[in-house]
């Protein structure tokens, strides 16, 4: 069993920088790919970023490539988000979830967070 705590969001101004954490509980920890995903009222959950087990591998959603930074610190059981640069259209709520499978789809991720809101202001 794995348990995500999400932290880190807030405020910010357009432009700025926020980092989410997402500290897990578990030994397991470290065999689980990471991703974070965001939703909005009324819409879907959209994948924003994932890293591999190891933090080899990361991917990136077209919308945040070059703005976010994904990582991981197996160490501390805790992958972050860095997102640079922010706009008013990345205001969400921001959840990591767990899963043995590497995707993108949030519907094959098993474990979740309970959210942290994220709020650019233009």
């Amino acid at each position: 069993q794995v348990q995500l705590v999400e932290s880190g969001g807030g405020l910010v101004q357009a432009g700025g920088s926020l980092r989410l954490s997402c500290a897990a509980s578990g030994r397991t920890f470290r065999y689980y790919h990471v991703g974070w995903f965001r939703q909005t009222p009324g819409k879907e959950r959209e994948f924003a970023a994932t890293i591999s087990a190891s933090g080899a591998l990361k991917s990136y959603a077209d919308s945040v490539k070059g703005r976010f930074t994904i990582s991981r610190d197996n160490a501390e059981n805790t992958v972050y988000l860095q997102m640079n640069s922010l706009k008013p259209e990345d205001t969400a709520v921001y959840y990591c979830a767990g899963s043995k499978v590497w995707t993108t789809s949030p519907t094959t991720y098993d474990y979740w967070g309970q959210g942290t809101q994220v709020t650019v202001a233009s």
